[in-house]
């Protein structure tokens, strides 16, 4: 019996990072200390990439999370847990990737 094509557990994570090209739309992320834009990841339990969002560096972690599970929802029908770091803390969050994807939501912890 193999696995399916879609699948039920994703990681989340965002980069911050200088454009090789000047930007028309940039940020700044003032925790990294960085000013162009943001990679929102969305991967698999391979480390697979499953779905990605640009945005300006100034957007949060959690609110480009958002964004991405939303643009992203029917593709993620079968997700039932997300994991992520510290970064994606708050009940807020949780309740927003529940009712977003329906999915659970778990932080990693180091």
């Amino acid at each position: 019996m193999g696995r399916l094509a879609s699948t039920s557990f994703i990681i989340l994570d965002a980069q911050s990072v200088k454009n090789t090209e000047t930007a028309e739309n940039k940020g700044y992320d003032g925790s990294k200390k960085i000013s162009d834009i943001k990679r929102h990841f969305a991967v698999d339990i391979n480390g697979w990439p499953q779905a990605i969002h640009i945005t300006t560096a100034n957007v949060s972690e959690r609110d480009g999370a958002v964004a991405l599970l939303a643009l992203n929802s029917e593709q993620f029908r079968l997700v039932k847990r997300v994991m992520a770091d510290g970064g994606y803390t708050g009940e807020n969050f949780a309740g927003l990737v529940q009712s977003t994807i329906d999915a659970e939501m778990i932080i990693a912890k180091v």
